[in-house]
């Protein structure tokens, strides 16, 4: 067999399981959050780099299943934005929120803010950028200057994976 990704717990599936898991998740994570209702018109904005093209490509896949309209922003008929934030950069923002002392910002870290929703809140950067390539999905390259926190965070995730799930998962405990 030729395994694509290895979940935390040893677990390893093909690239054919990975699409299905990936696409299954993100419908999951849309009814978990109540991000979309019926006849919504989801505006996005995809500026070519891995996140933004996957979020496209799983909008477009949602709205052959539903009564949802997406438009690319701007555009006055939206009524939600769908924003491609991931858990790396979620993480990102709660840990620096923290440490800078601005709890009152940690309201803007959730799955949903006003109108703006996130439906890859519960995906890595790995993952998000292993579903482009399997999907062979076109985006640019991107270089991400990450600041000292984001770094000490990436080296966190790679000596204890799920530190990142588990910063998303501790902040829902909190304000869910």
């Amino acid at each position: 067999m030729n395994y694509v990704y290895e979940f935390t717990n040893g677990r390893k599936i093909t690239k054919r399981e990975f699409i299905h898991w990936f696409q299954k998740k993100f419908l999951y994570t849309i009814r978990k959050f109540k991000m979309i209702s019926q006849r919504d018109v989801i505006g996005y904005e995809n500026k070519g780099d891995f996140r933004g093209v996957v979020l496209e490509n799983l909008l477009n896949l949602y709205t052959e299943k539903s009564q949802v309209d997406i438009v690319k922003l701007p555009s006055k008929k939206i009524t939600k934005i769908a924003v491609p934030n991931t858990t790396d950069t979620e993480a990102d923002k709660i840990s620096s929120i923290i440490i800078k002392g601005n709890a009152s910002k940690l309201k803007d870290a959730g799955p949903i803010i006003g109108k703006t929703i996130k439906p890859l809140y519960l995906f890595l950067d790995k993952e998000v950028l292993l579903y482009a390539k399997l999907m062979k999905l076109k985006c640019r390259k991107t270089t991400e200057s990450e600041d000292k926190l984001g770094k000490f965070v990436e080296s966190l995730e790679e000596k204890h994976p799920e530190i990142k799930h588990s910063i998303i998962k501790s902040y829902l405990n909190l304000y869910s």
